[in-house]
């Protein structure tokens, strides 16, 4: 089962490396790539279409996607920023249309703008959503770091004990890189931490604290648009494409990978 597999990953001898897709292309070329499982960027998702992240936004785009990407032979989670909705059994809802498709994981914050939700309603947020979907990997991430707020690490501890209590499988502490407060955060959390990849920090290193997930987020995205403009500003300047860029006839067979059947329709453009 997907789930199970999922699941055992975080609990492997090496930390699930989980690079993040933001559309269809992008996840089946991840998945053809190697990886084991493949995550969603909420950033990638929102900005693709011209819409603000964590903006309750992108409900329909989010599950589209998932609708796309669930046949890839490889576990999915996917990034629900703080539900798309304020009741918890309509976050809950959602998560069970989700794993109706297939998703094996699920990310949930509790990032309210500039703040965090309080600990109560988050915890029982997280305990109505595990009731109705228990199978599913609910990564419960708290922004305390992310938000540069006093004393994060604590409260980080403090959201992943309560969320862990409720029924969380995993924590995320995005923003969380020195090394005491990732060592604290695998001893006191009590579920398998996650956080964000950090370019120049080796993942053996991450490993070695004890990390059990590292997502690359929005960073393959973010590249993504810099390759796009790099690439085009060197043809403009008469300047050598760098990089070994994917054939046409590569990309247009992508829509063949993960699709459920009956969706989608051989185009015709060449451009």
């Amino acid at each position: 089962m997907t789930f199970a597999r999922f699941r055992a990953l975080h609990h492997a001898d090496e930390p699930l490396l989980l690079p993040c897709a933001w559309d269809h292309a992008s996840a089946v070329a991840l998945a053809q790539a190697g990886f084991t499982a493949i995550g969603t960027t909420s950033l990638g998702v929102a900005a693709a279409p011209g819409k603000p992240d964590a903006g309750r936004a992108t409900r329909e785009e989010t599950l589209a996607l998932a609708r796309t990407i669930t046949g890839l032979g490889i576990p999915v989670t996917v990034d629900i920023e703080a539900g798309f909705a304020e009741e918890p059994e309509r976050v809950a809802d959602l998560v069970a249309e989700l794993a109706g498709l297939g998703v094996a994981g699920i990310n949930l914050e509790d990032g309210r703008g500039t703040r965090l939700a309080d600990v109560p309603a988050q915890t029982e947020l997280v305990a109505v959503v595990k009731r109705r979907v228990p199978e599913v990997f609910l990564n419960a991430r708290t922004d305390a770091f992310w938000l540069g707020l006093p004393d994060a690490r604590a409260l980080a501890l403090e959201r992943a004990r309560a969320y862990g209590g409720a029924g969380a499988d995993g924590i995320f502490v995005p923003g969380a890189s020195a090394e005491r407060d990732i060592e604290a955060l695998v001893a006191g959390a009590g579920v398998p931490l996650n956080v964000l990849v950090q370019p120049g920090v080796p993942v053996r290193k991450l490993a070695a604290l004890g990390v059990a997930r590292l997502s690359y987020g929005s960073l393959l995205f973010r590249a993504a648009l810099r390759a796009a403009v790099t690439t085009a500003l060197a043809v403009a300047r008469d300047e050598p494409v760098t990089g070994d860029v994917p054939s046409y006839e590569e990309v247009e067979a992508l829509h063949r990978y993960g699709r459920r059947a009956g969706e989608g329709t051989p185009g015709t453009s060449r451009h």
